[in-house]
């Protein structure tokens, strides 16, 4: 079974940057599409990125299509967030998941692994 870990999240004001990092560790999550999630309070879960085994292929969600950059360290078992330019629209708890798949998807019922969330928070 596999286990996953976020860190790096916080509070950061309008403009600025965050990493955040999911580790995984039991069951190999190697070989499977992993991605990111966003739960802001009051609003349902929201797609956010997704990656490849590999890293050669990616998906966003529109809402962060070039500020936020998905990526994974197979060495590491390690996957990444980095968010640039933040808005205050971002904030929200933000979760990293795993599929049983090959191909990036947006799909929430497609992940079967979840971490417990870091909080992002930016001030306006």
């Amino acid at each position: 079974q596999v286990r996953l870990v976020e860190s790096g999240g916080g509070l950061v004001q309008a403009g600025e940057s965050l990493t955040l990092s999911c580790a995984a560790s039991g069951r190999t999550f190697n070989n499977y599409a992993m991605g990111w999630f966003r739960q802001a309070p009051g609003k349902e879960r929201e797609f956010v990125a997704a990656i490849t085994w590999s890293g050669g292929s990616t998906y966003y969600s529109d809402s962060v299509k070039g500020r936020f950059t998905i990526s994974r360290d197979i060495a590491k078992n390690t996957m990444y967030l980095q968010m640039n330019s933040l808005k205050p629209e971002d904030t929200a708890l933000y979760y990293c998941a795993a599929t049983r798949l090959l191909v990036v998807t947006y799909y929430t019922g497609n992940y079967y692994a979840w971490g417990q969330g870091t909080q992002v928070t930016v001030s306006s």
